[in-house]
């Protein structure tokens, strides 16, 4: 059997597609979702769904438990649960930070404690945090959102350090642009402003992005911790 592997936000975008591909690796997966259903793309799999709000600790507590009750012990967390509320900052509410920080920030906070508590147990474990390029290089209109992701490089810096006594390691992806509904919904102006400045001249798939989660995830990367993985055409330059 493979290991139980736990993907926040797990129904929608890259979520979904790093749940797809945990399941393709063999592994035995289960996902949170506001809604608590299972999206139409894993229906026919054995994958358990969990309804879960990232910022009220109990809600992540209770999927937790109900992930080890059905499947046990998590040995693999992919925090990518997060939102957006993009504005220039003389217009950004008070609301517009809270809501951004606490589901992008303190949302993987939470998760990555109740992670740690059954991981240190297992003395194993893998958690893998789903940040942005702009974490690195900041965009105009997203002070909030590039805070927060920015955040969780120091997150998965102090766990790193924190727990990889027990063999348990913490790394953070960075996606650049991802094809995405969102991005589909651009200007052909803007989408070709955006393609301008990637090296490689393409948007990322959502499948590379999950793709180098089963890689921090394997065997292969047993000695990663505290890193930060761009997977954005060059976007950012390793900044």
């Amino acid at each position: 059997m493979g290991r139980v592997v736990l993907v926040t936000g797990g129904n929608r975008g890259i979520g979904l597609a790093v749940a797809q591909a945990f399941v393709a690796a063999g592994d035995r997966v289960a996902i949170t979702a506001r809604s608590g259903e299972l999206p139409t793309a894993l229906e026919g799999h054995d994958v358990l769904v969990v309804a879960a709000d990232v910022t009220d600790s109990a809600s992540v507590d209770a999927a937790f438990d109900t992930v080890e009750k059905e499947l046990g012990p998590v040995e693999v967390v992919v925090a990518n649960a997060g939102i957006t509320r993009d504005t220039l900052i003389l217009r950004m509410s008070d609301d517009d930070i809270d809501a951004v920080i606490d589901t992008n920030l303190v949302g993987c906070i939470r998760v990555a404690r109740r992670a740690a508590k059954s991981m240190l147990r297992l003395r194993k474990g893998r958690i893998i945090l789903m940040s942005s390029v702009v974490g690195t290089m900041g965009s105009a209109g997203q002070a909030n959102y590039s805070a927060s992701k920015a955040g969780l490089i120091g997150l998965a810096r102090a766990l790193a350090r924190e727990l990889g006594s027990r063999s348990i390691t913490a790394n953070v992806v960075a996606p650049g642009f991802v094809v995405s509904d969102m991005t589909a919904e651009l200007s052909d102006e803007r989408r070709a402003e955006i393609l301008a400045n990637v090296p490689l001249g393409r948007y990322a798939t959502p499948d590379e992005i999950a793709g180098t989660c089963v890689f921090l995830a394997s065997e292969a990367a047993s000695y990663i911790t505290g890193a930060v993985i761009p997977v954005d055409g060059g976007l950012g330059m390793g900044h």
